[in-house]
């Protein structure tokens, strides 16, 4: 899917944009990548001590950076949904929105210069034209949904072969505010036109039916039959010897696939989702103050893109699940959990179901572990 919005993504990111993030932030490997020709460039090239103050090895050199640059080299700076803040914020909305983990790259590329050759992604990506103009080819798939493990380097003749022998189903030049979908699994390559082309990859990592085959493997294992031992001296390899295994095996697991309820299942395959992104991002001196200073009419609201899920125990406590850990609480505060969890932005001295002195206790609680935040109503 190809849409010209006719606008421009400079409230995410801009050419100077690139240059600070490369300058001016002590920006280190794995963060940035060079490629050319196809290949990623050895990060020793463009990476050295970070000077007084800073023995480490891998900081970024802009100035060799800029003379790669400028022999050919596309800069592709990873994770940028964990380093600028306009990229920050977007990442955060847009997962929250998806129920899908997502991450941002970026690709600057000099002229008439290509840095990738075709190759396909193993997630969902939208591709934002942020500068310049960059040509962009698409094949259909060789190998449909790859999975997380199932690189296009596996397929690498194949992908060589449909991008060389066939027509491609997109064939189109991108400008500043256009923008393409490219499901995972289809082939593309670009290069850019005249001038300096910089794009954002947003990466959707879409959760599949897979990750629900993962979390019953991981669930079937308390099932004792799966659990025993084969004969000793027994060759694996032997399709025949092995036959009679396989048939009982086979068996006991459909049997314990039965068995597994659903909401063990759920909760094993919610943490690709749950930790595939961290919430908004907090300030801890600003949090420690505004906790220190916590009085009537203050207003706080959950973090946007926390994930969470509210139960109770056998004890009649209320748990909140959280995506690295579970904060019990008194059965009490449901109501006013629930609310200070509903998005909307709360004044301490106004929460439904608890008085004055138990909601400083909980928002209190809940502050410091990092589930509210301070909110300008």
């Amino acid at each position: 899917m190809l849409r010209r919005t006719g606008g421009d993504f400079g409230d995410l990111l801009d050419l100077d944009g690139v240059d600070e993030i490369l300058s001016r932030r002590g920006l280190r490997t794995p963060f940035l990548r060079l490629a050319r020709d196809g290949a990623v460039v050895d990060s020793r090239s463009f990476t050295g001590g970070g000077g007084v103050g800073a023995e480490i090895g891998d900081q970024v050199r802009d100035d060799r950076v800029a003379a790669l640059f400028a022999d050919g080299s596309t800069i592709v700076l990873q994770g940028l949904h964990r380093i600028w803040p306009a990229v920050i914020d977007f990442t955060t909305r847009l997962a929250d929105e998806l129920g899908h983990p997502a991450q941002v790259n970026a690709y600057v590329t000099p002229p008439s210069s290509q840095g990738f050759s075709a190759h396909y992604d193993v997630h969902d990506v939208f591709v934002l034209q942020l500068a310049g103009r960059k040509r962009w080819k698409v094949h259909a798939p060789v190998h449909p949904s790859p999975l997380r493990d199932q690189p296009w380097s596996e397929h690498a003749d194949a992908v060589a072969a449909r991008a060389r022998d066939d027509a491609p189903v997109i064939d189109e030049v991108l400008e500043p505010g256009d923008m393409m979908y490219l499901p995972r699994g289809w082939l593309h390559s670009a290069t850019a036109l005249g001038d300096v082309s910089a794009h954002l990859t947003v990466g959707v990592h879409v959760i599949t039916a897979f990750a629900l085959v993962e979390a019953f493997t991981a669930l079937v294992g308390s099932e004792e039959g799966l659990r025993a031992s084969l004969p000793l001296g027994m060759d694996v390899g032997d399709p025949d010897r092995l036959e009679a295994h396989v048939e009982s095996v086979r068996e006991i697991l459909i049997a314990a696939l039965r068995a597994v309820p659903g909401d063990a299942v759920a909760r094993q395959a919610r943490d690709k989702v749950w930790q595939g992104n961290r919430p908004e991002p907090l300030a801890p001196v600003a949090t420690a103050r505004f906790v220190l200073g916590l009085g009537d009419g203050d207003a706080m609201r959950r973090r946007d893109g926390l994930r969470f899920r509210i139960g109770d125990t056998a004890d009649g406590r209320v748990v909140l699940e959280l995506p690295d850990r579970r904060l019990s609480l008194p059965a009490a505060t449901s109501t006013a959990l629930k609310a200070l969890l509903d998005g909307r932005v709360w004044r301490l001295g106004e929460i439904p179901g608890m008085d004055r002195s138990d909601q400083f206790v909980l928002v209190r609680r809940l502050l410091r572990e990092g589930v509210l935040m301070a909110a300008t109503a």
